[in-house]
């Protein structure tokens, strides 16, 4: 029997849906950067533990202004905190549900890939008396090494 991880059918309504709302959170979500792989590697993170270490930074900044040089925009690094806060109220569920919806996306193409397989075994065994056999080579394709071909079976657990 076939792999059936996920059965899912979006309606129309649901798609339209979903296509709003992802181009409601573009537009109000706009001043959202991309950095390059590189810029993200070279920059100074601030993890949990750092975290704390900001807010404090920032804090005692802010209430002992004289010994903040003029070099140093308090103000912006204030207005940083404020951003960091708002983006973090929704980066959690954001990034869940990026992850269900591609491993859902994963389900559904190893539920196709298995079909898939599936049905090819079942066509390089009756396939021949039933007039299919240029079809089934056409298929067979996908596994093809250079002039060598390999089965199903030991394509599926490498691809």
């Amino acid at each position: 029997m076939s792999q059936n991880l996920i059965s899912l059918a979006l309606t129309a309504d649901q798609l339209t849906a979903v296509e709003g709302a992802l181009a409601t959170l573009e537009e109000n979500l706009a001043g959202l950067i991309a950095l390059q792989p590189a810029q993200r590697r070279s920059l100074t993170k601030m993890g949990d533990k750092s975290e704390v270490f900001c807010r404090q930074a920032l804090k005692l900044l802010q209430q002992n202004p004289q010994v903040v040089p003029p070099s140093l925009d308090v103000a912006e690094a204030a207005a940083d905190l404020v951003a960091f806060d708002q983006i973090g109220s929704f980066l959690l569920r954001l990034t869940r549900l990026s992850e269900r919806a591609e491993d859902t996306s994963t389900a559904l193409g190893s539920d196709l890939m298995s079909f898939a397989l599936e049905g090819y075994g079942l066509l390089k065994v009756s396939g021949k008396n039933q007039g299919l056999e240029d079809l089934r080579r056409d298929l067979g394709a996908r596994f093809a090494r250079g002039a060598a071909r390999t089965t199903p079976e030991s394509a599926s657990a490498t691809a």
